[in-house]
């Protein structure tokens, strides 16, 4: 299998869980394969967060599916108390058995140069925007701070950008 087909789907899986749940990067790259499954006719991921928490909840459609796509992908389904998300041997577009660690946030960082974004972003980023698109579309802070595992609201409301946007229309109201 080529590199790119196993690592453009692994690399989208790992970013939706990261923006779709919320999840810290830690917990995603603890999760073993058996940590996505599907329950009704749901796909569902287990988190184990800070202290070991046990974190639960549904995947949202897309986290589904790229999840799927890179399982199937990666020809890992049958290996359940494996790594989920797992290095790459070099270039050879093999997995190893290892799982993600660093390697998230050195994936993020070349992930974001070549898509030309030149803020430094990283894992936080994308937690901070899954909150914030949460909230946007008329989300709950007590059901986001669920979601993100917090045990304080505030810790929750450190993610929401909503605050934070001036439009570049504002700005050029400056009329000097």
């Amino acid at each position: 299998m080529e590199t790119d087909t196993l690592i453009g789907p692994r690399d989208r899986a790992v970013i939706a869980l990261l923006v779709y749940s919320f999840s810290r990067v830690g917990a995603a790259v603890k999760m073993r394969v058996e940590d996505f499954y599907t329950q009704g006719r749901r796909g569902w991921v287990r988190l184990y967060e800070k202290g070991g928490q046990r974190h639960e909840m549904p995947a949202h459609h897309n986290l589904d599916n790229y999840l799927e796509e890179y399982i199937a992908a990666a020809g890992i389904a049958a290996e359940r108390k494996g790594p989920l998300f797992r290095t790459m041997r070099g270039k050879t577009g093999q997995l190893t058995r290892n799982p993600m660690q660093q390697d998230v946030h050195r994936m993020i960082r070349q992930r974001a140069a070549a898509a030309g974004i030149r803020t430094r972003i990283g894992c936080h980023t994308f937690r901070a925007t899954g909150i914030t698109a949460y909230l946007k579309n008329g989300g709950k802070l007590e059901i986001a701070q669920q979601m993100a595992a917090h045990e304080s609201f505030r810790t929750t409301g450190l993610y929401d950008r909503r605050g934070d946007e001036v439009s570049l229309d504002e700005v050029e109201r400056i009329g000097i």
